[in-house]
């Protein structure tokens, strides 16, 4: 059973893609309602998006298997990261939109829950730390960007539509200062709508594992998946879309990586 796939770089910065896995046990994928079968929730194509990261010298770390068996951006002990909003938990059991992700009303047990744990978060977060403490050794920091993206609209997680980049980075308290502005300089002047620290400010990752203090870094990308592909069934990718997005987010990457020289 492969959990993920990672390829080692020779920069600071490590890229996590928690949440662009489909793989599904075999046994799950018999209890899922129809509609979640067809993974709606997924990070599409964010390893293609940023196809270009390897080129820069960065690590990459992409989970094998879908949201729908464990959430990789959620804390261990399933606290809300949201307090008072909507939000999904650390086993999931309904889709964005609010429907069920299961068949059987009561489908999930505390004993498959810390199965699941154990069996697939844990693995994801000890490699990230590992790596992460290796590049903070090598390199004197570690810059960690966690790749996301998500459906322009979700009413059931959000008012409205959300902007096409949203950067996070806890409220300034998972990165040091300059990281923020440098990035947040790429996508004011692009021609794309964005937000800082609006709805999404980060999840787990980027909000356990940044420590600035510690000289580790780490902000989050939320992508609005209109900007790259279609929001229809089978969710198919945009080259002419992708193509004007790719190299605002190589800008991205570049100036993190240059933000603490």
């Amino acid at each position: 059973m492969v959990l993920y796939e990672f390829h080692r770089g020779t920069t600071p910065l490590l890229v996590s893609m928690p949440h662009s896995g489909t793989e599904l046990p075999d046994d799950l994928f018999r209890r899922f309602t129809p509609s979640a079968k067809k993974l709606p929730d997924t990070d599409w194509h964010i390893p293609r998006l940023y196809d270009f990261a390897l080129s820069l010298g960065a690590s990459v770390l992409k989970a094998h298997y879908s949201r729908y068996v464990v959430d990789l951006n959620r804390p261990p002990d399933n606290q809300a990261l949201y307090p008072g909003q909507a939000t999904t938990e650390l086993c999931p059991k309904t889709l964005f939109n609010g429907d069920a992700l299961y068949q059987d009303p009561e489908p999930l047990g505390e004993v498959e829950i810390d199965d699941r744990r154990e069996r697939y978060w844990r693995p994801y977060h000890e490699k990230l730390a590992m790596e992460l403490d290796r590049i903070q050794q090598e390199f004197g920091h570690a810059l960690l960007y966690d790749a996301h993206s998500i459906a322009s609209q979700v009413p059931n997680l959000f008012d409205g539509r959300l902007p096409d980049l949203n950067l996070g980075t806890a409220y300034g308290q998972s990165c040091a200062a300059t990281v923020e502005d440098r990035i947040a300089e790429v996508i004011y002047s692009s021609k794309f709508s964005y937000a800082v620290n609006g709805r999404f400010v980060g999840g787990y990752i980027t909000r356990y594992y940044g420590r600035p203090s510690a000289q580790i870094h780490a902000v989050q990308m939320e992508i609005a998946q209109s900007s790259y592909m279609d929001e229809v069934d089978g969710f198919p990718y945009r080259p002419d879309k992708a193509e004007t997005l790719k190299p605002v987010l190589q800008r991205v990457l570049s100036e993190y990586l240059e933000s603490l020289d």
